[in-house]
């Protein structure tokens, strides 16, 4: 009788001693596999979903990828949508939020420097509560949703004559573009819509303000009645400036590289057609998915595909539904590019100086992402050469590879053709992605490094240059 609470104080131990990015890791990872043995029941999808695809459907959901390698709308029954979408909540609202919120009843009577630590996960700095936090998120995150089903319901899919399935497409779409997932209940994705400037412009506003982040938008809205750029944070203005001017690059980018190239991603279109269509890749390119014109070597160029993995690659901003290496972090790094060809000692942001702290981190994200995604088409690459029935070209095996990593969701054709060696590739893609690799490279280090690392915070070592 005794064994079972043995067992129980055992496990409750166990979490104990987890760090913030290991636990966050095991939740990530519980998620995936309890939405994977939901998903592939029969009541959520057809006898062509086995365990397999149930899985990478689970972890394109979770962590709001949009990859897949099933038809969305014809293989998930309602329910199996329904489900979906539940997991592209959790995912898009924060894995990050969720786990902190979780941590607060497993980990009992945490001190004042363990909250600070779960602060940090949440991309707050301060002694906010976790409570208040998280029901900001979600109550921002349910008007705007809401909002934007109810627009696509009156104005958008007018052109679906049953107002249960429009109903559900509205809410579905309205979910995925907030949390920049991508998933759509069309195989083409939103192709059909291309015209349409009601869908199209309701999409591109609800990616946009999903991908600011939490804090964006609790501080415009905490300022909204005097919205001058003196009220709002330096986080605030550089991630909307970023924004503004990575979408203006890659619209026109698309236009000038595309128009050139005379190939058919603009072929039989207006030009009204042509301006709608590269906002809104540029918009969706940052970590959303969704696309109006068909994604391929033929019908984009090079430099297009060149374009849109730089876009993919930086994604979206901090705290917010995306992913890649963040707006902020590319400004860091052009601000430290820039201090240095002044011969400054210090990186200045908009007169505020930036901490070494932030620009070693920055360093950090950018040299570990692009590791891992070379890392990924290198495997990607032997994939192709050994046990695979179809040959992909570099290009494509890179552009996937940043897709799945930076939880985009474009697909040039390759996914459904990979075998299972070259999908398990792009499903930790997309786990370690949205995670974040420092915090999963610092869950393994703090896991097999433990006295090492209590030890060397309190060693100092001389200094000595370095020629670079």
């Amino acid at each position: 009788m005794e064994l079972f609470p043995k067992a129980v104080y055992q496990t409750q131990d166990w979490y104990r001693r987890l760090t913030v990015p290991q636990f966050t890791v095991v939740t990530g990872l519980l998620v995936i596999l309890i939405g994977t043995f939901i998903i592939s029941t029969p009541i959520c999808s057809s006898s062509k979903v086995g365990f397999w695809e149930a899985l990478f459907t689970s972890t394109s959901a979770v962590t709001v990828t949009g990859l897949s390698v099933i038809d969305i709308g014809e293989e998930l029954t309602t329910i199996g949508q329904v489900i979906l979408a539940a997991m592209l909540l959790i995912g898009g609202l924060g894995l990050m939020a969720i786990t902190t919120f979780l941590q607060g009843f497993v980990v009992k009577g945490t001190e004042l420097r363990c909250r600070l630590d779960r602060g940090k996960t949440l991309d707050e700095f301060g002694v906010g509560g976790v409570g208040r936090t998280f029901r900001g998120i979600a109550l921002t995150a349910a008007a705007l949703i809401l909002l934007g089903a109810a627009v696509l319901y009156l104005f958008g899919f007018n052109d679906i004559p049953n107002g249960r399935d429009r109903l559900w497409a509205s809410i579905f779409h309205s979910i995925s573009a907030y949390n920049n997932a991508g998933f759509g209940l069309w195989s083409d994705s939103l192709q059909s819509y291309r015209t349409n400037w009601v869908v199209n412009l309701v999409i591109i506003f609800l990616v946009i303000l999903g991908g600011l982040g939490w804090r964006v938008t609790s501080d415009l809205w905490t300022n909204r009645k005097q919205l001058h750029r003196r009220n709002l944070s330096l986080h605030t203005r550089l991630v909307i400036r970023t924004s503004f001017v990575l979408t203006l690059i890659g619209a026109l980018g698309l236009l000038i590289t595309e128009s050139l190239s005379h190939g058919n991603f603009f072929s039989k279109i207006s030009w009204s057609e042509r301006l709608i269509s590269v906002l809104f890749e540029s918009v969706s390119s940052r970590t959303a998915g969704f696309t109006t014109l068909p994604l391929s070597l033929e019908n984009i160029s090079d430099s297009g595909l060149l374009l849109l993995m730089t876009l993919m690659f930086i994604g979206a901003s901090p705290g917010g539904t995306g992913g890649g290496i963040k707006t902020t972090t590319l400004a860091a790094l052009m601000a430290a590019t820039r201090s240095t060809l002044r011969g400054q000692k210090d990186v200045i942001i908009r007169h505020r100086q930036i901490s070494d702290k932030v620009v070693l981190k920055a360093v950090g994200i950018t040299l570990g992402s692009l590791l891992f995604v070379l890392t990924m088409t290198l495997l990607l690459g032997i994939s192709n050469n050994f046990g695979e029935e179809n040959s992909f070209s570099f290009l494509e095996m890179l552009f996937t590879s940043i897709s799945a990593f930076a939880t985009v969701g474009f697909d040039v054709g390759v996914t459904k053709q990979l075998g299972h060696f070259g999908q398990l590739i792009l499903i930790i893609g997309m786990f370690v992605g949205r995670l974040g690799i420092l915090l999963l490279l610092s869950a393994i280090w703090e896991a097999i490094n433990r006295e090492r690392i209590q030890r060397q915070n309190r060693i100092g070592y001389p200094h000595e240059d370095l020629y670079v």
